[in-house]
This record gives structure tokens, C-alpha cells and sequence, in this order.
């Protein structure tokens, strides 16, 4: 048993010690940065590649998508780079901006790949896909809306309260996208399955 705890105790003193520690912390937001960049490059090689080989379909949904995941990874990169320039912003409410836009962003990229699922299926169903875009726009509209209203009340009255409301309503939007995700790929992939799979031989 005292073993045990001994070991505990080391444990919660190496924990504070790393929490604590402006070397692990950078160590630790450099290499959230290094992982975030190589997600922004790869999304960008990808926009490139499908450019270059269908450049006449224009700004298509793979393309965009691409396009809003380079954006992204790149802005949030770049956030923990300078995370102690950005916590020295003022006045605070640029802070939260500058943290809760990339997450506002990355709702959108991954609503925009549900709505892409969502037609697939539709359309594979031989059914309207007409509401589809105007619901998309629609909801993220609602959301940025909202999300500027908490970000100005933050700005009015930077209390507790009206702050944990604001990080309450970013995961409430990020577990939305989530069902979306979910509910439309899961649909896709039970559709796909039921094809039958041809197979040639030879």
C-alpha cells in the first residue's frame, strides 16, 4: 500500500512539475503546431492535385472542403506557434476569437462533408436534394449568428458565466457535426454495402 502510494505521489509531482513547466509547454504546442501544418499541407497538395486534373468543374464540394480544411489546420497551427502573443491580445475578447474561429471553421468544413454524403444518398434513393444546400446555409448561419451574439456579450460583460456558455455552445455545435457525421455516413456506408460487389476474373 505504501508502495503504491509513493508511486502515486511521484506520479502527481512529475505531472505538476511537466504542467508547470514553459519548456514542456512549448515542446507541447510545437508539436500541435508541427501536426496541424502537416494536415494544412496535405489538405492543400490535395486542392492542388484535383485542380490540376479537372480545373473545368470549377469550386466543387471536394475542393472546397479541402480548401476550408487547408484554412484550418493553418490558422490553428500558426495559434499555438504564437500562442504567448495571442494570450498577450487585448483587448480578451480577440483571444477568444482568434481560438474559437478556426473550431467555428472546422464546423463548417465537416457540415459541408455531411451535406456532400447527404446528396449522395439522396440522389441514390432517387430523392429532392433541393433543401439540402439552403438548410446548410441556413444552419450555419444560426450558428455564426449565435456565435457572435456570445463573443459581444463576452466582449460587454466578460463574466464566468457568459464564457462557460460560450465553450457549452461550441461543444453543443461540435457534437451536432458529429451526429450529421454519424447519422448521413453511416446511412452511406449501409447503402454501399448492400450493392453487390462484381468481381471478374481473370
Amino acid at each position: 500500500m505504501s508502495a503504491s502510494s509513493s508511486a502515486a505521489a511521484a506520479l502527481d509531482a512529475w505531472w505538476d512539475d511537466v504542467n508547470n513547466s514553459p519548456v514542456w509547454q512549448d515542446r507541447t504546442f510545437h508539436a500541435l503546431a508541427a501536426l496541424y501544418g502537416v494536415v494544412a499541407v496535405v489538405a492543400l497538395v490535395q486542392l492542388i492535385r484535383i485542380e490540376c486534373r479537372v480545373p473545368e468543374f470549377g469550386w466543387t464540394t471536394q475542393k472546397v472542403f479541402h480548401f476550408l480544411n487547408f484554412i484550418v489546420n493553418s490558422v490553428r497551427s500558426t495559434v499555438f506557434v504564437l500562442r504567448r502573443n495571442v494570450q498577450l491580445v487585448h483587448p480578451e475578447i480577440f483571444q477568444h476569437v482568434l481560438i474559437d474561429l478556426p473550431g467555428l471553421a472546422f464546423f463548417t468544413t465537416y457540415a459541408l462533408l455531411v451535406l456532400f454524403w447527404a446528396e449522395i444518398y439522396y440522389q441514390a434513393r432517387a430523392m429532392s436534394t433541393d433543401g439540402l444546400r439552403p438548410a446548410f446555409y441556413t444552419i450555419n448561419g444560426v450558428i455564426y449568428t449565435i456565435q457572435i451574439v456570445l463573443w459581444l456579450l463576452t466582449w460587454w460583460k466578460p463574466v464566468q458565466a457568459v464564457i462557460i456558455l460560450s465553450k457549452m455552445f461550441f461543444a453543443a455545435t461540435s457534437l451536432f457535426a458529429a451526429f450529421g457525421f454519424l447519422l448521413y455516413g453511416g446511412r452511406l456506408f449501409l447503402m454501399l454495402q448492400r450493392f453487390p460487389v462484381e468481381s471478374k476474373a481473370g
